[in-house]
C-alpha cells in the first residue's frame, strides 16, 4: 500500500532553516503529484506548497513564498521542503501528501488520499 513518511521537523529560533523529507513507498513515485500541508493547535488545516510528478508545476501558500522552497528527487522517491527565515507563526505539525495522476499541483486537502503521520516544526522568538 502507498506509504509516505516525513522527517525532518523539529525546534529551532526565528530566523533559522530546517529541510523536511517524505519518502514515499508502494508507489511510482513519478506517478504522483506532492504537497505539505501544515495544522497549528487551535488552527485550520491549511496548504503549505505542492508540486506535480515533474516538477514543473509548484505552487506556494502567500504566507511562505520567498522562504519555503519544495523539490522532489523522483529518484529517491522523496519529497523535500527547504523552510528558511522560520517565523513563530510557521510552528505546526507539517504533513506529506500525495495522489496519483500527478500531472497538476492540486491545491485542496480533499484531492491528497494519501497522508503521513506528520512532522512538528516549532519555531522560538
Amino acid at each position: 500500500q502507498v506509504q509516505v513518511v516525513e522527517s525532518g521537523g523539529g525546534s529551532v529560533q526565528a530566523g533559522g532553516s530546517l529541510r523536511l523529507s517524505c519518502t514515499a513507498s508502494g508507489l511510482t513515485f513519478d506517478d504522483y503529484a506532492m504537497g505539505w500541508f501544515r495544522q497549528a493547535p487551535g488552527k485550520e488545516r491549511e496548504g503549505v506548497s505542492c508540486i506535480s510528478w515533474s516538477g514543473g508545476s509548484t505552487y506556494y501558500a502567500d504566507s511562505v513564498k520567498g522562504r519555503f522552497t519544495i523539490s522532489r528527487d523522483n529518484a529517491k522517491n522523496t519529497l523535500y521542503l527547504q523552510m528558511n527565515s522560520l517565523k513563530p507563526e510557521d510552528t505546526a505539525m507539517y504533513y506529506c501528501v500525495a495522489r496519483f495522476n500527478g500531472g497538476y499541483c492540486y491545491w485542496d486537502a480533499s484531492d491528497y488520499p494519501y497522508w503521513g503521520q506528520g512532522t512538528q516544526v516549532t519555531v522560538s522568538a
